[in-house]
């Protein structure tokens, strides 16, 4: 049996290794454009559509994982196609690939050997990351992930904050916890929300009364987002660790950019008031 003294160090390196996937993940979404050109966030995103697949599956084990990952990974890639070659890309392009994606997925399970176990779940893992691989294709939109000419003023680098301060908090004080066997605490939940704030003031300026309003406004919904974000994160993780409570390596990508994927849609919404 595994004791408390045993699990902390664990739990600690698996919440640094997250924040340091968050913040490897969000340069990489922030500073492609800048490096790399116009193709620069749609082979950021590819990249990250391809980890969260290839992680959550390594880390879950779905029955039918090949299939599953496959299946995410495609749908992505064609989403992103589809964004990249609109003449007015929006996010009907990604509706229009997500639920091909999801009847595919029936044919997926129908077309496994018997016995075919846990076709529930893994109908569950391939709509799950079905919907967080194209939700990262949002990404691609104009003005969803900010001005690639001025990477500072991304409000992907809240998001990015928020999740990355609310792991290294949780990696030195993970009490009260949220709940059992998941590592994450109350305190980590709360300075994600402030780190949020911090950024976005520091991005959007503080030099009169409405900028500092949507700077506030802004840290406040996307970093409660983020952090909401990363503990479902963590939950649904929580029921892949082993017996003995260590939970697969491959479980910080999915930490790090499934969160991302679920932060997608509120910088859409953001983006078009």
């Amino acid at each position: 049996m595994t004791t408390a003294l045993e699990s902390r160090p664990s739990t600690r390196a698996r919440q640094l290794a997250a924040a340091v996937a968050v913040a490897g993940a969000t340069a990489l979404l922030v500073g492609a454009p800048a490096v790399l050109g116009e193709q620069g966030r749609p082979a950021a995103v590819v990249v990250l559509q391809a980890a969260l697949a290839v992680g959550w599956v390594a880390a879950t084990a779905p029955a039918g994982a090949v299939g599953v990952a496959v299946l995410a990974l495609t749908a992505g890639v064609v989403a992103d196609l589809l964004v990249t070659a609109a003449d007015r890309p929006g996010p009907g392009a990604v509706l229009a690939v997500a639920g091909p994606a999801l009847l595919a997925s029936v044919l997926h399970q129908m077309l496994r050997r018997p016995p075919r176990r846990d076709v529930v779940g893994s109908l569950g893992a391939t709509a799950l990351l079905v919907a967080a691989a194209c939700a990262l294709a949002l990404l691609l939109l104009p003005d969803v992930a900010g001005d690639d000419g001025d990477p500072a003023g991304s409000p992907l680098l809240v998001v990015g904050a928020a999740l990355a301060a609310g792991h290294l908090v949780d990696a030195v004080l993970p009490r009260p916890a949220v709940a059992e066997g998941v590592g994450r605490g109350v305190p980590g939940m709360l300075l994600a929300v402030a780190a949020g704030v911090a950024v976005a003031l520091w991005s959007s300026g503080t030099g009169d009364l409405v900028e500092v309003v949507t700077g506030v406004t802004t840290g406040l919904v996307l970093g409660l987002v983020a952090a909401l974000a990363g503990l479902a994160a963590s939950f649904a993780l929580a029921d892949a660790a082993s017996a003995d409570g260590v939970r697969p390596a491959a479980g910080v990508l999915g930490d790090a950019v499934l969160p991302l994927a679920v932060c997608a849609p509120a910088l859409l919404a953001l983006a078009v008031v």
